[in-house]
């Protein structure tokens, strides 16, 4: 039985927050309703700890894991995606629309631009199809080196993925190997070494802390990459969700596949039920204390878990709504 866990997801522009207390009841509450949240992070020692970025009132801090929360600096941005340092629970990066790069080292008290991220070649060719009427190009993810805290990769929206190493001061071109069209990109937990993306064009996988780039997608029977995560023990076992478009993909009419992959095998498909799921697994998440533990929060707000690598599922008794893109457990 899950047992003192929280689930903290975006529904529809609200929070919901899912908490199991040590009987394994759980209490669901809205949080944040008036501030259309968009993204969430938490510090990875103190996962009490939360941010979540907004569609225009910038980003908010919690310290009770999701109960209250305060404002954090960025009024006035749309933040998209928002991370928080392994080595450094002061340091938050923030990345908005259009697609600019913040940090603050003073955990939200003050931030600065990081004006190369502007300059990067190529960035006039970003656009999002997926926000008209304006088309401007946003960062969707954002993710740190475990090991080296000045190694960071960000994601853009139909764009690009670039990578930093020197704490976003610079930053490269689109990456080599990696899928323009980000929608979900993370490094493995603890292992430097392994780097996960999933987006348009399937999934691909980093190594050298993100230095080199492949994409995998041999055994996937679609290619449109939603999701993605790793289990904490393992690096080489990591799990995707795709569906053939994006019409295919977050509607009610999905044709979605969950799979895992492991050792270097091809994907396999993985779930509570035959393929193709008629709801996308648009959240995935794993657990840095269990390996082997997966969850997956489904468009319209069911949640999976698997306690044995997606082998078997069970159903949580409770819904969060409408879940865009994120997902956390602390």
């Amino acid at each position: 039985m899950i047992r003192d866990k929280t689930l903290l997801a975006v529904d529809n522009q609200n929070l919901v927050r899912a908490r199991c207390d040590h009987d394994g009841n759980w209490l669901v509450q809205t949080r944040l309703a008036e501030q259309q949240a968009s993204c969430l992070a938490c510090d990875p020692p103190n996962r009490q700890i939360v941010y979540t970025g907004t569609n225009g009132s910038g980003v908010f801090r919690s310290a009770d894991g999701g109960q209250t929360w305060t404002a954090a600096g960025l009024t006035g941005q749309i933040v998209k995606a928002v991370v928080v340092s392994p080595h450094n629970p002061d340091v938050i990066y923030a990345g908005t629309k259009p697609a600019q790069m913040f940090v603050s080292r003073d955990g939200g008290q003050s931030w600065a631009e990081l004006p190369a991220f502007r300059r990067i070649r190529g960035r006039r060719f970003w656009f999002s199809p997926a926000e008209p009427p304006d088309w401007r190009a946003y960062v969707q993810a954002i993710t740190i080196s475990p090991v080296d805290p000045d190694v960071i990769l960000a994601g853009i929206e139909f764009g690009a993925v670039v990578r930093s190493e020197d704490g976003g001061q610079t930053w490269s071109n689109h990456v080599k190997g990696t899928l323009r069209d980000c929608h979900d990109m993370k490094f493995h937990h603890s292992n430097g070494d392994w780097v996960y993306e999933a987006g348009g064009g399937g999934a691909a996988v980093g190594r050298e802390n993100g230095r080199s780039w492949r994409k995998v997608n041999a055994g996937l029977a679609k290619r449109y990459g939603v999701a993605c995560a790793a289990d904490p023990a393992q690096p080489e076992i990591w799990y995707t969700a795709v569906g053939p478009s994006p019409a295919k993909s977050y509607g009610q009419q999905a044709e979605a596949y969950l799979y895992r992959a492991a050792g270097g095998a091809d994907w396999q498909p993985i779930g509570w039920q035959p393929h193709p799921l008629p709801q996308m697994p648009i959240a995935l998440v794993t657990d840095p204390a269990a390996p082997g533990h997966l969850y997956a929060g489904l468009t319209f707000g069911d949640v999976w878990h698997s306690a044995d690598y997606g082998d078997n599922w069970q159903k949580l008794p409770f819904n969060l709504g409408r879940i865009w893109r994120t997902m956390i457990l602390i």
